[in-house]
């Protein structure tokens, strides 16, 4: 008889203090002068694909958002998450869940739609799967694309939220940690001001804090 074993450690409780810890152990979660892509300058930058490549670390957050949406009596009967940024959040947490996850993604117009064969059939309750929730604007195209196509959005669950409590999201939103990040204009940005380099995101910064 062959002798298995579980491929991770049994998962920890997972807080906002030790997720936020664990972000910045894997260079998710940066405070600095980072230049987006929006051309606004900012404090804080966040890529939790960095973090999501560890499944001992993306799974205890997944089951920590699917025990944040069952408390709240919670169940969808599928999790859709937005590529690319939503595809692994949203397959753990629908794994956790014991549902199907799908995701959408942008067609050759920049439209935010559903292929590969995937469907939504009227009256399914949808959770919708997100690593980070900056504006809310990627949040409510696929809302209107789920929708339109006879859904019950329930809520959006997110590892972050970014939006401040301005992300004119019409259905709840759960997150595990709350981040606050000051964006500037470059001509009026303090740190440029001060005389801080600026990095552009996906390049490593020498300093960081």
């Amino acid at each position: 008889m062959t002798e298995t074993t579980e491929p991770f450690a049994p998962p920890i409780a997972l807080d906002a203090e030790l997720l936020e810890q664990q972000l910045r152990q894997e260079d998710a979660l940066l405070r600095g002068h980072f230049r987006l892509s929006s051309g606004l300058h900012s404090d804080t930058y966040v890529q939790c694909a960095r973090f999501l490549r560890r499944p001992e670390l993306a799974a205890p957050a997944a089951a920590a958002l699917a025990g944040q949406l069952q408390a709240a009596g919670l169940q969808p009967d599928v999790v859709v998450g937005p590529a690319m940024g939503g595809v692994v959040i949203g397959y753990e947490l629908a794994r956790q869940l014991g549902v199907p996850g799908i995701f959408t993604e942008r067609d050759a117009d920049g439209l935010m739609v559903l292929r590969r064969g995937f469907t939504i059939e009227p009256g399914e309750k949808v959770v919708i799967a997100e690593d980070v929730v900056t504006t809310g604007k990627s949040t409510l195209e696929v809302a209107k694309v789920l929708r339109a196509m006879g859904a019950e959005v329930l809520a959006v669950a997110s590892l972050i939220d970014r939006t401040g409590g301005t992300g004119g999201l019409d259905f709840p939103h759960f997150a595990l940690l709350q981040v606050q990040a000051a964006t500037f204009a470059p001509e009026s940005c303090p740190l440029c001001a001060a005389g801080v380099p600026v990095v552009k995101p996906g390049s490593r910064p020498e300093k960081a804090f």
